[in-house]
């Protein structure tokens, strides 16, 4: 008998009940009936929390006046539908004027913003750089530290004359140094040797970035995209400092805001006279309608978009 086959049989046998005492983590321990149980409810609340609000806003909207007045305000149970509401916004005046200003607003600012952050994001995260180590502090600096509204007020109105004009809805919040460093740490994370194979092909730094930094960082760029759309989109603060009283250079937003959340009452939008009798739309049915032609693009774009959110955010991640 060898030495390694007698050590083999020395050895003492292993008690029956002997258990080890590792624990296995939380996430991988088989879930009990409790705890599906209350995971299904817990979703079901939050659903039902989402989807109430949403039902009633455009159940309202789609409300005659005796709807709402049976209702006593927002509608929760339908008792005749029409779309007299959409048509009236949508006839003209200054709600169908905003649409237009919004969209072409948000085109244009994501266009911008998408240009000028994907070529920053890529100048710094190439090394050596001309100064790049002094431009991302800079870019840092200022998630931190801000002027104030009153200089930023200065700057876009009396220096640059933008005051009543539709540039300054795009050009003062052009730039996200947050997005930025996302980017910038995405690119980093693209593989050198296709960068120095397209080097060796005579590429210029535009063709790298145009052939192999872009086609490889989709994700993060559709991710950042719907960031500034949505930021474009939903934005009615500059409307409010830089535009003055006329409704015709307003945004969608803003109007939601001045007609929805202020009460006022909307110039044009006569209901009264445009419909007669019990078809006339309630002016609740009208603020609610507003809200939903608000909603409506991005529910639209984001589904579109979602499968590239958990890709496009973990910046840290191998990409194939």
């Amino acid at each position: 008998m060898s030495s390694a086959q007698s050590i083999f049989r020395a050895r003492p046998a292993k008690s029956k009940g002997f258990q080890s005492t590792r624990k296995r983590p939380v996430w991988e321990e088989k879930p009990t009936a409790a705890g599906q149980a209350a995971k299904g409810v817990t979703l079901t609340l939050v659903v039902l929390f989402v989807v109430i609000p949403l039902y009633a806003v455009v159940l309202t909207s789609l409300s005659p006046q005796s709807s709402v007045n049976i209702a006593g305000g927002i509608v929760l149970v339908p008792h005749g539908l029409t779309l007299n509401a959409y048509r009236e916004m949508l006839s003209g005046g200054v709600v169908t004027r905003a649409m237009v200003v919004s969209l072409v607003v948000t085109i244009v600012g994501t266009i911008v913003s998408m240009v000028v952050s994907v070529l920053c994001a890529y100048g710094l995260s190439r090394p050596r750089s001309l100064g790049h180590r002094w431009i991302l502090m800079t870019l840092i600096a200022t998630m931190f530290f801000s002027g104030g509204i009153i200089p930023s007020f200065i700057v876009v109105a009396d220096i640059f004359h933008g005051y009543d004009q539709y540039w300054a809805l795009v050009l003062p919040g052009a730039v996200s140094a947050f997005n930025i460093l996302i980017i910038r740490a995405f690119y980093m994370n693209t593989a050198n040797e296709l960068i120095e194979a397209a080097k060796l092909d005579g590429a210029s730094e535009f063709r790298i970035l145009w052939s192999v930094v872009l086609p490889t960082s989709k994700a993060v760029n559709a991710v950042m995209a719907l960031f500034y759309a949505v930021s474009y989109w939903s934005a009615f603060f500059n409307v409010m400092l830089y535009m003055p009283a006329d409704s015709s250079k307003w945004t969608l937003q803003y109007v939601l805001y001045t007609y929805v959340s202020q009460g006022a009452t909307m110039p044009g939008q006569n209901a009264a006279t445009a419909f007669a009798g019990k078809d006339q739309p309630a002016p609740l049915s009208l603020q609610m309608c507003v809200v939903v032609l608000t909603l409506i693009p991005i529910l639209i774009i984001y589904p579109f978009v979602q499968k590239h959110f958990t890709k496009g955010m973990l910046t840290g991640a191998i990409k194939g």
